[in-house]
């Protein structure tokens, strides 16, 4: 699939451009890699305080350890969230800020990780980080319960935490859980309704709830850990929503067209499971032929679909619109996250890191 770019190098529907800084990949891959190093001794010490049992499971999951209980090298993800936390804390106060908020920005990348184990239940995808998921390896209640361990050992990393912004943090963690559960819900009522039940209004909202929401809450305790004012950490978490969004559109996108070998899940899985996903919604939405063509396929059971049904429902969802929409639409949420960060970090100096950031969720082809 062709990488998403920049304004400057396609055209109005792209990306509009964030600065020198965030056009290089380069510098927030490296930003990322600094956040992973600092975050996973805390990862790794908050696992090893799980009970045994849950122990093996989490290893499993965050790529340390094989099925049998042997070490791995396995990639325990981009460390986005994490990364955001710091970036959002050195931008409004330095260096210190950002050593200061490790502790938390571990805390929201165990809630994020989680997430995905419990979703991954619920989905039943069975692959992730080019592995099988825990659930197939562990079973369904292994995977929940092991995502509920990470969940609480993420809040008492917080509670725990002496730092005077720690109890704010963990309310606003707690009610970003409350988001996501609310999101996650919304997602699996939809694939109960009818194509044509479900409008575009409501698969965004729930898409802000479940992505944008975890994003807009790592930007905005990163403020919080630098003493921000209630201003600028509104401003970041609107920045870190409206990045998700940007994030979740795009995701969508290669979750259709990806490459199985560089997203490491079965090509159209989404489509195979009639999700309701942004393009395929915008794409039901447009009112064009191929929309009622697309309302055909996907009114057919899911047990029917094979290769060639998916190859077809693809490029119904494409010619209905649904890409070039999604592309298009997470170019206008990029704008509005570039605002909402001018708010809280005028200076595009300090703000470089979280430039970066945002300009990388939207250039991934993976």
């Amino acid at each position: 699939m062709p990488e998403f770019v920049t304004e400057r190098q396609q055209g109005p529907t792209a990306v509009p451009p964030t600065g020198p800084e965030a056009l290089d990949g380069a510098e927030a891959t490296a930003i990322m890699e600094r956040a992973r190093a600092s975050v996973d001794p805390e990862l790794r010490s908050a696992v090893d305080s799980l009970p045994v049992s849950m122990r093996r499971i989490a290893r499993y999951h965050f790529g340390w350890e094989h099925v049998d209980g042997t070490s791995a090298t396995g990639n325990a993800g981009k460390a986005i969230r994490p990364a955001l936390v710091l970036a959002a804390a050195e931008a409004l106060g330095g260096p210190r800020a950002r050593a200061a908020a490790v502790g938390a920005a571990a805390a929201v990348e165990l809630v994020h990780n989680f997430t995905l184990l419990h979703d991954d239940v619920m989905d039943r995808d069975t692959s992730r980080r080019h592995r099988p998921t825990v659930w197939t390896v562990f079973g369904d209640t292994d995977a929940i319960l092991a995502g509920d361990a990470l969940h609480a050992v993420a809040l008492r990393l917080l509670a725990q935490d002496p730092h005077p912004a720690s109890g704010a943090a963990a309310a606003r963690l707690a009610q970003c859980v409350l988001e996501l559960c609310a999101g996650q819900h919304a997602d699996t009522a939809m694939e109960d309704r009818a194509p044509d039940e479900v409008t575009l209004d409501e698969v965004l909202g729930m898409a802000e709830a479940k992505t944008g929401a975890l994003l807009g809450c790592a930007c905005a305790v990163g403020a919080l850990y630098a003493g921000a004012g209630e201003a600028e950490v509104t401003a970041l978490d609107g920045f870190g929503r409206q990045a998700g969004l940007a994030f979740q559109l795009i995701d969508d996108v290669i979750g259709i067209w990806g490459d199985p070998r560089r997203t490491g899940k079965p090509a159209g899985a989404d489509l195979a499971a009639r999700k309701k996903s942004l393009p395929v919604v915008a794409a039901l939405t447009s009112g064009s032929p191929a929309a009622g063509e697309l309302a055909e396929l996907y009114a057919q059971p899911p047990a029917r679909t094979d290769a060639d049904e998916i190859t077809r429902i693809a490029r119904a969802v494409e010619r209905a619109g649904g890409r070039d929409w999604a592309q298009a639409e997470a170019a206008d949420r990029m704008a509005r996250a570039m605002q909402e960060l001018a708010r809280a970090v005028p200076d595009p100096e300090p703000a470089g890191g979280l430039l970066a950031l945002a300009e990388f969720v939207t250039r991934r082809s993976r």
